[in-house]
C-alpha cells in the first residue's frame, strides 16, 4: 500500500494552527498526568473528564499519593465516570510503578505496556508525549482517521487486519522523535473534531488532497468492522432499605461482576428475594422501574422502597450510612441518582 507523501508533516502543521492546544494534559511531559488523562479519556467524552481530571489531581497529585490511598477513595472520586474497572486497574498501576519502577513511569511503549490496564495504545501515547517515543498509537478515533486517509478497507475484526494497520501507522510516524507529540495529537484531535463517525468534514482537512475515502466519496464506508457485540440484559431488584434516622443500607459489591467493588443498594434476582431480605421492612414501595443502558448490557432495574425499625436490619450483607456519607462513597450512577431523588 502506498503512503501519502508529507502525511506526517502536515498533521504536525496542521495541529499547531489548528488543533486543541487548551486542555490541561496537553503541552506536559509529565506521565502521570499524561497516563491519568489517557484512562479517563477512554469511552468518556473530553467534557466529562475535564470536570474530574483536575479533582482528581487534587487528590492524589502525584503517584506516590494513588499508591498509598484506599481502593474505596479512589473509587469514591471516580464515582460517575462509568467503567470501573479503569479506577480499579488505575489503583494497581500506580501500586506498580512504586514497587516496580521506584515511582517513576517506564520511558519505553514497551515496558509501559508491562502495568495494568495499560495497554499498546495508551503505553505508545505516554510514550509519545512524555518522552518523544516513535510508538504508534491507535484508538478508535485514529483507527477512523487512518483506514480514510489509507483506504484500508480489511475488516478489522479480523486481528491480522489489525495487526497490519498497527504496521501502516508506524510507518506513517514522523521521522524525528522531537514531531512525536505534537504529531500524536493531531491524531486525536482530527478524529475527535474533523473526521467524526458520522459527519466527515473533509473541507476542514489537512490530509483530504491525499485520503483514499475522500478521492473514492466513501470517507464514512471506513473503518470496515463486521462483528457486532452481543447485547445481553438482566433485571435487578434493589432494596432501598431506611431506618427512622434517615440512613440507608448499603452493601459493598464483590470483586467481581456489575459494579464490582463499589457501594450499593442490596441487588436481587426476583422481587420475592428482596421482600425476604427485610421482613421487618413496612409497606414497600414499588418505584417506576427503568433501563440502565451500559455498553454490551442492559440493566431492567426495579428499586423498591421500604422503612423500618433502625434496631432490626436486613438479613443481607451491608451497613447503615448516614446521607451526609453516602454522596462521599463509590456509588455506580444509577443507585446514586435514586438516592438523590
Amino acid at each position: 500500500m502506498t503512503l501519502p507523501d508529507g502525511f506526517a508533516r502536515r498533521m504536525v502543521d496542521w495541529q499547531r494552527l489548528h488543533g486543541r492546544q487548551s486542555l490541561p494534559w496537553q503541552n506536559i511531559q509529565d506521565p502521570y498526568r499524561v497516563w491519568l488523562s489517557e484512562i479517563m479519556l477512554q469511552q468518556t467524552q473530553v467534557s466529562t473528564v475535564l470536570a474530574y481530571f483536575p479533582r482528581f489531581l487534587e487528590r492524589f497529585p502525584q503517584v506516590s499519593a494513588l499508591a498509598a490511598a484506599p481502593q474505596d477513595d479512589v473509587l469514591a472520586l471516580w464515582s460517575g465516570l462509568g467503567y470501573y474497572s479503569r479506577a480499579r486497574n488505575l489503583h494497581l498501576c500506580a501500586q506498580e510503578v512504586m514497587a516496580r519502577f521506584g515511582g517513576a513511569f517506564p520511558r519505553r511503549a514497551e515496558d509501559l505496556q508491562t502495568l495494568p490496564g495499560i495497554g499498546r495504545s495508551t503505553a505508545a501515547a505516554i510514550a509519545a508525549f512524555c518522552f518523544g517515543e516513535r510508538a504508534a498509537i491507535l484508538d478508535g478515533n485514529v483507527k477512523r482517521v487512518l483506514t480514510r486517509v489509507l483506504g484500508y478497507g480489511a475488516d478489522l475484526a479480523v486481528a491480522k487486519n489489525e495487526k497490519v494497520l498497527w504496521a501502516l501507522a508506524q510507518d506513517l510516524l514522523p521521522e524525528q522523535a522531537a514531531d512525536m507529540p505534537r504529531y500524536t495529537q493531531a491524531l486525536m484531535d482530527l478524529g475527535a473534531t474533523v473526521c467524526l463517525p458520522r459527519k466527515a468534514q473533509c473541507e476542514a482537512c489537512p490530509v483530504s488532497n491525499v485520503c483514499q475515502a475522500h478521492k473514492r466519496g466513501e470517507p464514512l464506508g471506513y473503518p470496515v468492522k463486521t462483528r457486532k457485540l452481543k447485547r445481553s440484559s438482566a433485571t435487578l431488584w434493589l432494596l432501598w432499605a431506611i431506618n427512622p434516622q434517615g440512613q440507608v443500607w448499603l452493601q459493598k459489591r464483590p470483586d467481581t461482576g456489575i459494579w464490582a467493588g463499589l457501594f450499593s443498594m442490596p441487588v436481587f434476582d426476583s422481587e420475592e428475594a428482596l421482600l425476604a431480605a427485610w421482613p421487618s421492612g413496612q409497606e414497600p414501595q414499588f418505584m417506576a422501574p427503568w433501563k440502565h443502558v451500559l455498553t454490551h448490557r442492559d440493566l431492567h432495574l426495579h428499586p423498591v422502597r421500604m422503612l423500618g425499625p433502625g434496631h432490626l436490619v436486613p438479613t443481607c450483607e451491608g451497613q447503615w450510612v448516614d446521607a451526609d456519607v453516602w454522596p462521599t462513597m463509590g456509588l455506580p450512577a444509577p443507585i446514586r441518582t435514586l438516592l438523590a431523588s
